[in-house]
């Protein structure tokens, strides 16, 4: 009983329990769901700062994948029970909740914002990723699914607030995959930011590096031996590869920092692209003429006229200043046909032929030219039976013929050395003299014999002879043996010749003879072809009579007297003395000798004299020594130039001479003949308008061209040096024009010529004259202080010619342009050159 008694009291005892144990629980769920409530609550009052920092969960997601060192404070307060026993998340850093962090989360896609210290830079936390990501591949998974479970419990407090419980499974997914998309948007975004930021910084120090490799070998007054083609020839390879580089890293970047180039490109897009910075041409040229003149007034204030003249496109300034040549008190001795140039150089432009081309390029030139570009068939008509010239249709062909070698010139010219075999032509006789040159034929095949040839003839009757020799490729003149000295010094010409020049050598006392004298160097030959030789007039036998009188008289030794029978012609081969013993010797001092004050290096201006020079006796005298035979007189210093003399760049003589040439050499081969785009091809005939010692046209001895070396009368006088080397030139003044043609040229270099002149001379003027000496299409190379390329760079565009490369360093500069087919519509008429033209 008492056990049943007990029995009965446990049983009581558990029902008590059981209501105990129900309202226990009730109030664990009542507490639990307040909790929970409380819970949401939280949750839901950090949700919107989360929604509004996307870019932080991008963030977090890409330091998630490289091993999830950081995570935001949202994550953390959700997820603090799971952190608690979850060992994946032990590397995991934490941080205070802070508004302001938040604040400046939410900003921070702005790329002006300031980044905080747990932002890394773009560029070093793509390094840094890429570093952790490649050291912890194992992290990737991980990461990944505790990324997913973070946006799936971000979605369940959203959706939470929002919508019901039944939605929340499917709003779950829904905004996890727009989680995912902004994220990815987002990176993308960065990536287009970090390419913006990272980007020019890296190229802009690529360009300040090549800058300082480019320039570490050259002199203050250099541009480099390497430079880089303009933006019109595509750049440089280089520059090709590195912009196709930068194009695959930053693909949805089209700006300014697609391409960058390299130092002497980025010079050269400052003149020639638009603000963009990608490669293109120059700034393009208006089609329509109206606009394009306007806009160079407006932009530079250079007005360019075309020149209203008589003779039209074939204008020389000091050779057609009619009104000059009106007022001559005599023309007997060819005064019109002498230079006559104007008060005032002419600053307006000269036209084109109509249908004008680009000329022929040699060695084909020297046989046919366009018709278009030299009309002319007068000399045609008048000396076609003789093979000077023939119209063929839209050309003009050249047999090759000459008043003395209908046959041709090459027979000519070896029957010459067959009958004087020390003539040695391309050897000892190296550089001639063609008076009365005609269409220079005889000098354009003395080409393949390796002798250079000046070839000269006034602007007479015989229309156009020196226009037909250089646009044939053959260097030629206008000049006449008149009343003043030839633009030549004394003794410099190896050999001179004339073939029926016309000229009257006897008369007067030989006053044109002693001028040859004069340029001839002492033991060079003078050879003479013309009938007074050959033919039995008494005309001519009467000058042949006085021209054997005249040249014993100044010691000229008949050395042959022969006649070529292919063409029916006699020449006669004189030879002037090597010492003063003849002079000595002579009976009668007639003709004088010359006072030793008169220097026979003075050319410019001087009027001619009856005299003759001393021959120099002194070994380091200049003329006392035949020079060295060709090639060797190119390179060597010669012989008269000693330590004592002082070179035009302050060292000895012979050190300037062979520093100069190992300069143009360097420049030449390492940056001219390849690096400034110009097509040696094409190129013909060259002048260097500021030559010193012709250590430029000595660099391009192997090219198919010759170099017309111009000395202006205010530079120190080493003309001499040239023509001693093998080389020619002559003196010039260019505060006037030259005495050639319009478009004779195909490539001008000027090394510090216009700072020499600036302040003699009218620029404007000058350049009008580059203008009118260049072809069209044809360079001019400029290197100077970077004032003046400022200045000729604004000039050449107001005439619309095409940069091609422009560059500077330490205020000198080179530039490097194309001559353009742009003529302007406007008129200037020169009243000087206005009349009736003199025959």
């Amino acid at each position: 009983m008492a056990q049943a008694k007990y029995t009965r009291i446990d049983n009581n005892n558990n029902k008590r329990s059981a209501t105990s144990y129900l309202s226990t629980v009730t109030i664990v769920v009542f507490v639990a769901l307040c909790l929970f409530g409380i819970w949401m609550m939280t949750s839901s009052s950090v949700v919107p700062v989360q929604n509004v920092d996307v870019s932080q969960d991008n963030k977090n997601e890409g330091q998630d994948q490289s091993g999830m060192k950081e995570q935001s404070e949202v994550q953390e307060q959700s997820e603090v029970t799971e952190q608690a026993t979850d060992p994946s998340n032990k590397s995991s850093q934490q941080f205070e909740e802070n508004q302001g962090d938040l604040s400046a989360d939410a900003t921070k896609g702005d790329s002006s914002a300031a980044p905080y210290k747990t932002f890394d830079e773009p560029e070093k936390r793509e390094d840094k990723s890429d570093e952790q990501s490649d050291e912890n591949p194992s992290v990737d998974t991980k990461t990944e699914n505790q990324d997913s479970n973070v946006g799936e419990r971000k979605s369940d407090s959203d959706e939470s607030v929002k919508k019901s419980d039944s939605d929340e499974s499917v709003k779950k997914s829904d905004s996890d995959e727009s989680v995912k998309k902004s994220d990815s948007d987002e990176n993308d975004k960065k990536s287009e930011s970090d390419g913006t930021e990272s980007k020019p910084e890296s190229n802009e120090n690529k360009q300040f590096d090549s800058y300082s490799d480019d320039k570490k070998s050259d002199d203050a007054g250099e541009t480099p031996d390497r430079t880089e083609e303009n933006v019109e020839q595509t750049g440089t390879k280089d520059s090709d590869e590195n912009s196709d580089k930068k194009t695959d890293d930053t693909a949805n970047n089209q700006g300014s920092t697609d391409a960058f180039p390299t130092v002497a490109q980025s010079d050269l897009l400052n003149e020639s692209t638009p603000q963009n910075g990608s490669f293109s041409t120059q700034a393009s040229k208006s089609n329509n003429e109206k606009e394009s003149q306007e806009s160079s007034k407006q932009s530079t204030g250079y007005d360019w006229k075309l020149c209203n003249v008589t003779t039209g496109p074939d204008f020389i300034p000091c050779l057609d200043n009619l009104k000059a040549i009106s007022s001559l008190p005599s023309t007997k001795h060819y005064e019109h046909r002498e230079r006559q140039c104007p008060q005032k150089p002419p600053t307006c432009l000269v036209a084109l032929p109509n249908g004008y081309k680009r000329p022929i390029e040699w060695p084909k030139s020297r046989e046919k030219i366009w018709y278009s570009n030299v009309p002319h068939t007068k000399l045609a008509e008048y000396k076609g039976h003789q093979n000077w010239v023939k119209v063929t249709g839209e050309y003009l062909t050249f047999p090759g013929g000459g008043t003395q070698f209908k046959h041709g010139a090459l027979h000519y010219i070896d029957f010459i050395q067959q009958s004087v075999p020390d003539i040695a032509w391309g050897k000892r006789t190296r550089v001639i003299l063609d008076v009365g040159c005609g269409v220079a034929s005889f000098g354009g095949f003395l080409f393949e014999r390796d002798v250079l040839t000046m070839s000269m003839a006034p602007k007479d009757e015989h229309e156009a002879q020196v226009q037909f020799a250089l646009e044939r490729g053959i260097p030629a003149i206008s000049a006449v043996m008149g009343t003043k000295r030839l633009p030549f010094p004394g003794r410099v010409f190896d050999a001179v010749h004339c073939a029926r020049c016309r000229v009257p050598w006897h008369i007067e006392g030989g006053k044109l003879l002693l001028e040859l004298n004069r340029v001839l160097r002492p033991g060079g030959f003078f050879v003479w072809s013309a009938t007074p030789i050959y033919q039995k007039l008494a005309e001519d036998v009467e000058i042949w009579t006085e021209m054997k009188k005249l040249t014993k008289a100044i010691c000229w030794e008949l050395v042959s007297v022969t006649k070529d029978k292919l063409n029916g012609v006699g020449i006669a081969v004189f030879k002037k003395p090597d010492s003063n013993e003849c002079y000595e010797k002579r009976s009668t001092a007639q003709p004088p000798m010359c006072p030793d004050s008169d220097d026979p290096n003075a050319a410019w201006n001087i009027p001619l004299q009856d005299c003759m020079h001393k021959i120099p006796v002194n070994s380091t005298e200049r003329g006392s020594q035949w020079p060295e035979s060709w090639p060797a007189r190119l390179t060597n210093s010669p012989y008269w130039l000693t330590s004592s003399h002082v070179g035009v760049y302050g060292k000895p003589a012979p050190e300037d001479f062979t520093v100069d040439y190992e300069h143009w050499k360097r420049i030449v081969s390492k940056s001219y003949l390849n690096g400034i785009g110009i097509k040696w091809s094409n190129v013909r005939n060259v002048m260097d308008m500021r030559a010193v010692y012709g250590g430029f046209a000595a660099a391009l001895k192997d090219l198919n061209i010759w170099v017309m070396n111009v000395i202006s009368v205010n530079a120190p006088d080493t003309l001499p040096i040239i023509y001693e080397r093998g080389l020619f030139g002559m003196y010039h003044d260019w505060c006037e024009s030259f005495s050639t043609y319009p478009r004779s040229y195909d490539l001008l270099h000027a090394d510090r010529l216009f700072s020499n002149i600036k302040k003699r001379c009218n620029l404007r003027a000058v350049m009008a004259e580059v203008d009118r000496i260049l072809r069209p299409e044809g360079k001019l190379i400029v290197r100077d202080t970077t004032e003046i390329i400022n200045e000729i760079s604004a000039m050449v565009k107001s005439m619309q010619w095409e940069v091609r490369m422009t560059y500077s360093k330490d205020k000198v500069g080179f530039l490097c342009v194309q001559k353009s087919t742009w003529r302007p519509s406007e008129f200037e008429t020169l009243e000087y050159a206005f009349g009736k033209l003199s025959t």
